[in-house]
């Protein structure tokens, strides 16, 4: 009996090779489609905010001086070097912004300095939090019926605004200009019921109606936030009198961006505070505010300032 046919023998080494490859080959792509996805995800995270491949993001900041070039300036370069659309909402009233950001009506605010937050903080109970400088704004007194302070006759009306930090500012102002005293010189929350002597009839209101007073003729002077001169037309070369935004005292009056205390950290917002620095923004808005002096402190050093202004606020209000 012959032996059965044997079976041929299978080709070595041609065939396992082919397949291992091929194995390779797909688990390198499946890892490369991990990792991408993992980066891709993580950078939406609403820590991160790096131009390229950053994911897109919004955010939304309280201004009030919406209208003026350096914010167009400003919205375009988020887009183009953070990916962030920065969608900007404006405030005609001081008092509107902070709680907003507290309600989370909107992610960050930049309206103010150091020493209107810390006075706010301390009256509601909040801690909102400073994130990035932008500049301190001189704050400068204006009238239609003289060009020297010396010349306003006694018991002239001059118009100041009527929020606590602006007044005391207004009325440490008006005691340079030799137009009344303050007891005991005065102070960063002094009031009206601090004036010992006075030249002048001083009148409070809201900080968006002093420049509008002083147009209508309803006052001879008016103190004007440097915003709302711009908004009414007021070139700041008309200011009769300012005080010294490059003084040590303006410290507390550098103007931020601020966030609500749990997002102190965010990167996203921290890169759209230090954007504020970028040459072309700075371009724009030297000519916006031609008499700010700009600040670029850190987010440390003006949460520490703060510390120590909210401690002068408590102490006040008590």
């Amino acid at each position: 009996m012959s032996a059965a046919p044997a079976l041929p023998e299978k080709p070595k080494g041609k065939r396992p090779i082919g397949w291992i490859i091929a194995a390779v080959i797909v688990v390198v792509a499946i890892v490369v489609a991990v990792i991408v996805g993992v980066v891709r995800s993580g950078s939406n995270d609403g820590t991160g905010a790096a131009a390229g491949d950053a994911a897109p993001q919004t955010v939304s900041i309280g201004v009030s001086d919406k209208s003026l070039p350096y914010w167009d300036t400003y919205v375009k370069a988020a887009k183009e070097q953070l990916n962030v659309t920065v969608k900007l909402q404006n405030f005609s009233d001081y008092s509107l912004p902070n709680p907003a950001l507290k309600d989370k009506q909107i992610d960050i605010n930049q309206f103010q300095h150091i020493q209107y937050l810390a006075n706010y903080n301390v009256t509601s109970d909040d801690d909102l939090q400073p994130i990035g400088a932008t500049a301190v704004y001189p704050l400068p007194l204006y009238s239609t019926k003289v060009s020297d302070v010396a010349d306003f006759s006694d018991g002239a009306k001059i118009a100041i605004p009527n929020d606590a930090i602006n007044e005391a500012r207004a009325l440490l102002v008006l005691q340079a200009a030799d137009l009344l005293e303050l007891k005991d010189g005065g102070n960063a929350f002094s009031t009206t019921a601090d004036i010992t002597s006075k030249k002048v009839d001083v009148q409070t209101l809201d900080a968006s109606q002093t420049a509008n007073a002083l147009q209508q003729g309803s006052v001879e002077g008016a103190i004007v936030n440097v915003n709302y001169a711009t908004s009414a037309g007021l070139d700041t070369k008309d200011a009769i009198f300012q005080d010294d935004p490059k003084s040590a005292s303006a410290a507390p009056y550098v103007n931020v961006f601020a966030v609500r205390d749990a997002d102190k950290d965010n990167k996203t917002y921290l890169a759209l505070a230090k954007l504020f620095q970028d040459d072309a923004v700075q371009k724009v808005f030297a000519k916006d505010y031609p008499d700010a002096v700009p600040s670029d402190e850190s987010a440390a050093d003006l949460q520490k300032e703060l510390a120590t202004v909210q401690q002068d606020a408590t102490a006040a209000a008590k």
